[in-house]
């Protein structure tokens, strides 16, 4: 369970750092390193879906000092 929430972790700081640049310099990284299409998608939904894992998990992880 450790594994999944460093990488929910890193999935949800990558996301995060990607929308900083974005609405910074109108840079999306994601898109620059993969380009379009089937993958991009399934990083953006890997992203999304680690956001509500955290929403869900993040606060046990913490209180847990996991």
């Amino acid at each position: 369970m450790k594994i999944l929430n460093w990488v929910t972790f890193i999935l949800v700081v990558i996301g995060g750092l990607n929308w900083g640049l974005v609405g910074l310099l109108d840079f999306n990284l994601v898109t620059a390193i993969f380009g379009t299409g089937t993958l991009t998608n399934i990083i953006y939904d890997l992203v999304g879906l680690s956001a509500i894992y955290m929403l869900i998990y993040g606060g046990k992880m913490m209180s847990n000092g996991q």
